[in-house]
């Protein structure tokens, strides 16, 4: 008997996919994590989410972070403010063209971004998230078996857009939300591979979203860029003005004869007699 029992062991090992035929196919687990992110029902109600925490760069250089993302009717849109000292980095997308706002490049006008970066802030725009609206943007997933993370043994799904973007994600084999992803991209010309820690997730509007987001570019660990969300709302007011572009402000008009000149102010100095720096201090 125990012969019988090695001999349709070792045949069974030999029949291509038997091993792998208990393994959840990739449609089963996009399914298990819809579930897990709260359902299609939640997700269909939910139709605007806000953010606000920290960003936190390496040396502890810190921002204040808001994000905002919503469905509108070109596709869902995001904002983004990072600020410091007064000086607020924005950035945003509108549904089909992202722009920039960025003051510690010496800029304070609102700069159209490539279509390589407003296709990056489109899929961070998603509410559904990559993965879940893989479907709907006609991009293929497959399951790849498991890997190793931590410690855990976590299934791998490979999401592979129509415009050559690639995202991989370990999903928790237990709670079956997504616990890392390596997004790879070309930007400018250039193949960029990014990688994001995901956890602490928390509901919001009867979906779970993760509360604190590492990421690195691949191979550079030691220099995480960490999101700490502290609060987060549900179906806020976000008018479509929030992700447009602002126009740029008129140049001053060029003075003309008969004009009357303001009279200059005096210059005030601060009492240490140091002038105030609006720079922010560079990360160590």
């Amino acid at each position: 008997m125990r012969q019988w029992m090695l001999a349709a062991s070792a045949a069974l090992l030999c029949v291509p996919g038997a091993v792998s035929a208990a393994e959840p196919s990739a449609d089963e687990l996009v399914a298990k994590n819809l579930a897990a992110r709260g359902g299609a029902e939640a997700l269909a109600a939910l139709k605007s989410v806000k953010f606000d925490g920290k960003l936190i760069f390496p040396g502890d250089f810190q921002l204040t972070y808001e994000e905002v993302r919503a469905h509108e009717p070109a596709g869902d849109a995001v904002r983004i403010d990072a600020a410091i000292q007064g000086l607020t980095l924005v950035q945003a997308y509108d549904g089909s063209n992202a722009w920039r706002i960025n003051p510690f490049q010496g800029r304070r006008d609102a700069e159209r971004m490539t279509g390589d970066e407003a296709r990056s802030l489109a899929d961070s725009a998603l509410l559904n998230g990559v993965l879940l609206s893989a479907k709907a943007d006609k991009a293929q997933v497959s399951a790849l078996g498991r890997e190793d993370f931590d410690g855990t043994l976590a299934y791998k799904l490979k999401v592979a857009q129509p415009d050559g973007d690639e995202f991989v994600y370990l999903l928790d084999p237990d709670t079956f939300l997504e616990i890392k992803m390596t997004e790879t991209r070309r930007l400018r010309g250039a193949l960029q591979v990014t990688e994001y820690e995901l956890g602490d997730y928390e509901k919001v509007g009867g979906v779970y979203f993760p509360m604190s987001i590492d990421s690195w570019q691949q191979g550079q660990s030691n220099q995480r860029q960490r999101v700490i969300i502290a609060t987060a709302e549900a179906n806020v007011a976000a008018p479509a003005s929030l992700f447009a572009q602002p126009a740029d402000k008129p140049a001053p008009a060029a003075a003309q004869p008969g004009d009357v000149q303001p009279e200059k102010k005096k210059k005030e100095t601060p009492p240490d007699g140091k002038t105030p720096s609006a720079s922010p201090s560079k990360a160590r």
